[in-house]
This record gives structure tokens, sequence and C-alpha cells, in this order.
């Protein structure tokens, strides 16, 4: 026993059904109609059009005066309606929105010297419309060899600007070989995806079902081309049949098939689909029903602004994503639409099949198009987050997007929080600006539902936090315990550094081994330092920290390099009345006693030395314990002395000899 999977997307496509639908109404009013060309490629509705007296006709010109020309939804060309508004013949355009688009796109851009590609069949009437727009060079493609024959005879594209569009029932797959050969070939050709979503979809749902069947049934005029694409794409992957009635299906291929998949081109009436479904299934001798007119009434349900959809990703645009809801409505989603950022590409947001929950903006049923935006129902859903966080005093998390005054703003799930100043900051003379762009976390303190308005707090959030690891750092303190903190304020005294969650300070004279003015000269607000703990009250909560690190203790460094006997430079800093004082490392001074400035009596230091002098000095005595050192300037000269001395006597002996 086989089974039947009829696609989803068989039938009707929104432009088909409103051209038809245009046409039945103008009969059901009394009025005389003609259409420039079969409303639709399907023999069976056209000739049901005829007999209830609908006229076809090949030429503008051909119309009577007492008729209404109806222009089908394949579009005409430009001189078209010139002709049909010279001659003030009625006429009603039934052209696609999607159609309609690409005469826009060509149009505009031939008017500005552009060359124009166009994808498709070039003796469709759709293609010869798209075609009577251009103002220009145009040249008309099937496949990609036609292609590429075409960049090889015309020079001149490859110096000119061109733009590239396809009929809108143009093979997807045939489209994306072309769209990467141009790609490679040229950077001064702007694509624009012009296949209609619902071709799109259909064709995509064909091979998946072709992919997983026996044997497929393609339903639709022989003259289709969009059917005819369904058939040739089926026949990639299984067996295919076109059928335009009931009347033309093979029992015996029916029968000899396990899965059959069914589709129809987009100009195929609901009651043939159906009556082709009754009759296989009758052959298969399966019970599955399909009811075609709830399906279709399902398609047609209207659609209302500030309805909540789900749109299907159906493809992509340099400033706009198409979906499909579910209508034969063809939905789009502006980039403005889609995200707050300016800069984003559809692209890098969203990919073809993924699902978006999104609310109607705009409903044009005269184009049937429709409006979408993610950026609303996000807001609404994120609106909703926000009441249940204000109920539940959750925290929640967002970016503050401006400054305003009194306070700033901040987003979240969509939507906009305001924050007064007063609830932005740990403290108040914290500057608002420097908010601007970073992460927050905060929790609702008031909703207005009426107006949507939210007010929240970061402070509450950043006092919990201080308090939580106030607590956690109380219960692990003890004296000599090394942290890494920030230096949050400084005072003429010292500074107080923020170990995180709780404060200690450094007295001046922790900040250094040298005797400093002030601790800027030292350390600055928002260095990171590394401190330790020197003392604790806990009743007071006071910590007193200790930055001065015993390595680099002066008297350490001069026990560690220096030693009695050695001869460095040292420099004065201070004189007296019994002799001057010289820096050797700084915190570490000596004496040079009067009496060990010179060989020759020293009546006034000052006679002989001043503050700021680089002398020569030797390491006479060092007494670590009681940090005395003594140095001796007269020792240096003695030796020098000596030793020109004995290089002297060493000189005479050598010549005596």
């Amino acid at each position: 026993m086989g089974t039947i999977t009829v696609a989803k997307t068989a039938g009707f496509c929104f432009g088909v059904d409103r051209a038809v639908s245009l046409v039945y109404e103008l009969l059901t009013q009394g009025k005389k109609v003609c259409t420039l060309g079969p409303i639709i490629h399907n023999p069976q509705l056209v000739e049901d059009l005829q007999k209830k007296g609908a006229r076809i006709i090949d030429t503008p010109e051909q119309a009577r005066p007492d008729e209404i020309v109806v222009i089908r939804s394949h579009g005409v060309a430009a001189d078209v309606y010139q002709v049909l508004s010279e001659s003030g013949v009625a006429y009603a355009d039934a052209t696609c929105p999607f159609v309609a688009k690409i005469h826009r796109i060509v149009a505009e851009h031939s008017a500005q010297g552009k060359v124009i590609l166009i994808a498709g069949d070039k003796d469709h009437p759709e293609v010869k419309g798209i075609s009577g727009h251009c103002k220009g060079r145009v040249f008309v493609f099937k496949d990609l060899e036609e292609l590429h024959g075409i960049c090889q005879n015309n020079k001149y594209i490859q110096k000119n600007l061109c733009i590239m569009v396809a009929q809108t029932t143009y093979n997807t797959a045939k489209w994306q070989k072309c769209t990467e050969f141009i790609k490679k070939l040229y950077t001064n050709v702007t694509i624009f995806g012009t296949i209609c979503s619902a071709t799109s979809q259909r064709q995509n749902e064909a091979v998946s079902l072709a992919a997983e069947s026996d044997l497929m049934v393609v339903i639709g005029g022989r003259h289709s081309s969009n059917t005819a694409k369904l058939r040739d794409i089926c026949s990639d992957y299984c067996k295919t049949i076109l059928v335009e009635t009931a009347q033309e299906i093979d029992r015996a291929v029916v029968q000899g098939a396990h899965n059959i998949g069914i589709t129809a081109g987009a100009s195929t009436p609901a009651a043939i689909i159906k009556e082709v479904l009754q009759t296989m299934s009758e052959i298969v001798n399966t019970n599955e029903e399909f009811n075609f007119e709830e399906a279709l009434n399902e398609s047609l349900k209207p659609i209302y602004t500030n309805d909540t959809v789900v749109g299907i990703v159906s493809s992509i645009a340099p400033n706009e994503i198409q979906v499909e809801i579910g209508t034969k409505h063809a939905g789009y989603v502006p980039l403005s639409e889609l995200t707050d950022d300016p800069s984003a590409k559809p692209e890098d947001l969203v990919k073809k099949g993924d699902e978006l929950n999104l609310v109607v903006l705009r409903v044009n049923d005269q184009e049937g198009t429709v409006m979408l935006s993610k950026k609303k129902y996000d807001a609404i859903k994120g609106f909703e987050d926000i009441v249940k966080a204000e109920e539940e005093n959750t925290i929640l998390e967002g970016t503050v997007t401006n400054v305003i005054k009194g306070g700033v703003l901040a987003l979240t799930n969509g939507v906009q929080v305001f924050i007064p100043a007063s609830q932005a900051t740990a403290s108040r003379n914290e500057p608002l600006e420097d908010l601007k762009g970073k992460a927050v976390k905060f929790r609702i303190l008031e909703v207005n539902r009426g107006r949507r308005r939210a007010v929240g707090s970061i402070r509450s959030v950043l006092a919990e936090e201080r308090k939580a690891l106030e607590e956690q750092f109380w219960s692990t303190i003890e004296i000599g315990k090394v942290y890494n903190g920030v230096v949050k304020s400084i005072t003429s005294y010292g500074a107080f550094v923020d170990l995180g969650g709780v404060d200690g300070m450094v007295h001046i004279s922790e900040l250094s081994w040298s005797k400093i003015k002030h601790p800027t000269e030292v350390v600055n607000v928002g260095d990171h330092v590394e401190v330790y703990i020197k003392d604790i009250d806990t009743e007071k909560k006071k910590i007193s920290l200790g930055y001065k690190k015993s390595s680099d203790n002066p008297w350490e460094v001069f026990k560690r390099d220096y030693q009695v006997g050695d001869v460095i430079q040292a420099k004065v800093v201070s004189i007296t009345s019994f002799g001057a004082f010289a820096q050797i490392v700084p915190g570490v001074d000596g004496l040079i006693h009067i009496s060990q400035i010179s060989r020759e009596r020293v009546n006034s230091v000052a006679d002989v030395l001043k503050v700021g002098d680089v002398v020569d000095v030797k390491i006479t005595e060092a007494d670590l314990e009681k940090k005395r050192i003594s140095l001796s300037m007269r020792a240096v000269i003695e030796e020098r002395e000596a030793a020109e001395q004995s290089e002297i006597v060493a000189e005479a002996n050598e010549y005596m000899e």
C-alpha cells in the first residue's frame, strides 16, 4: 500500500490568486473583461473564464472601448501602459508585487546607464515585461552557459556598472551557480535576489519531497514556466510525471510506486489538485484525505496590524529579509525592524529556514505584502519579562545606551529602562558618562503598564553585591595576607584601597621607604597595587595596609650591594658644622666627618662642599643595627696618592736598572 504526501506549498501563489480573483470579481459585477494574454498558464481555468465571458487579447489595440483590460500577474512592458492610457481604454493591473518590484529596480538602474542582466526565459511574458522597463542595454540568459557567453562576447560589461535580476520563477539552484560565477568574474555587478519567496520555498519543498519519494506528480499547465521548473527539479531525484488533470494519470505508474509526492505550480487551481489527489488515492487504495478547501482558506486567512505571527526566513537581501508566514502574503522585515544596529548585516543575524517571532506592522492587501518587526515582538516579550522581574524582584542585565537628563537609559530584551542618576552608580559623585556602552545589572523598581515604562536601579544591585563580597572578605581576612586592590581615593595622609568589597588604608609612611610629601608621589587613583594586611580593627571595621616590601628596604639594599672598604660615589644631601651627609642609595645616608674631608685642616665644611656635589668616598665603618655609616673622602685621597707614589718609585727603579 503506497503513501501520498502533498506539498504544503502546492497551488496558487498570492500573485496568481489575486489576478484570477480580480477577473472573476469583474465578471461577477457584469463587466466586459479581456485579459492581455491568458490570465494564467492553466488551460482548464482559462477555459472556465472564457465560458463566463472573459476574452483573451494579444495587444492593447485589440481591446474594445467598453471592455476592461486585465494585466496579468506576469506584468507588461512600460510602453503597454502608455498605449492603454493614450487609447483611453480602462484597465486593471494585476501584476504580481514581486514582478512590479523588478520593474522598478531595472527602470531605476538602467536610467543611470547601468547594464541589465536578466536570468530567465527570453520568450516568457514576465521576462519580456521586465525587459520592457529597461532604458539601455539588457541581456537575458537562461543558464550559466549563456551568462558565460554574454560575459565573453561583451567586453564593455567589464567597464560599466551592471545589475543582475532573475525571473521570479527562475530555478534557485541555477541562480546560485550564476551569482557565484558573476561574483568571481566582476566587482562591478550588483545582484538583486528577485526570485519570488513563494517560488523558492515551493522548489525547496519539492526537492525535499522528491528525495524521499519513488514518484513525484507535478500538477499544472504544460506552458507554465514554474510548473516546468518543478518537473525538472524533481526529475533529478526520482521518476517524475507532469499532468494537467486527473484524467492524465497513468494507473500503472502510480500503482508501481510506494512513496508518492505531489506538488503543483503556482497557477494550478485547488480543485484540480484535489481531483488528482482523490484519483490517486483510489488507485493506491489509501484512505488519506487532504482538504484543499480548508488549506486554501488557511493560506488566505486575513491578517491584521499588531498580530503576532511566526515567520520562516525564505531569502535574505542587503536591507531586508523575506519570510513565509503561512498566508499568501509576501512577508518582509526591514533591517531597521530586525536590529537596532544600522551597521549590522542581515546575513550575520539570520539564515534561511530560521523561525522568527514577529509582529505585523502594516498590511498592503493591494500589493499582497506584509511589513513585520522582530524588534517590536522582542520589545513586547521583553516588557513582559520586565513586569515579571519587578514582581519577583529578580536582577536583569542590559547595556547603557544613552545618558539623558536625570539619569541613563539601559536596554534589556529590546526595552529601554530609565535609571535615575541617584540609582545609577554606587556613589553620587561618580560620572554617569562612564556608564555609556557598558553592560550593567539592575532590578526594576517601578513599572507603568499603561505607558509601558519602567524605572530601574543599578545601585541596589551594586550594594547587594558589595555586601556579599564584604561578608566573604571578613570571613577570610588575616594579618599578613596579601591582596591585589585598586586605589579608590587619596588624602594627604594616605591612600584608600578597594580590596574587593572592603576598603583599607595605606598610611603615607607605608607607601615608601623614602620620605615623601604626598601619596601621589607613589600611587594614583585607579592604580592596581599589591598590599598586605598590617592590622585589623574588627569592631570598627577598619583595616591598615602595608605597601612597602622588605626586599625594597634601602638598608637591605645597602647590606646586599655594599661593604666596608668599598670606594663609591655619593651625593651630598646636607651640610652640618661637623661634616656632610651623603646619599649612598635612596634612604641610606653616610656621614663624612669634617676631619675626613681633606688631608688639610678644614675650618668650615661649606668652604669645601655644597649640597648636590657628587664625591668619591670610602666606606670606613657600617653599624647596620644603629643605621650609621661613616664615609671618608680623605682615605680615598690618601690611597690614590700612595698609589701614585708607588708608580713613581717603580718607574725610578726600572730606570736605574
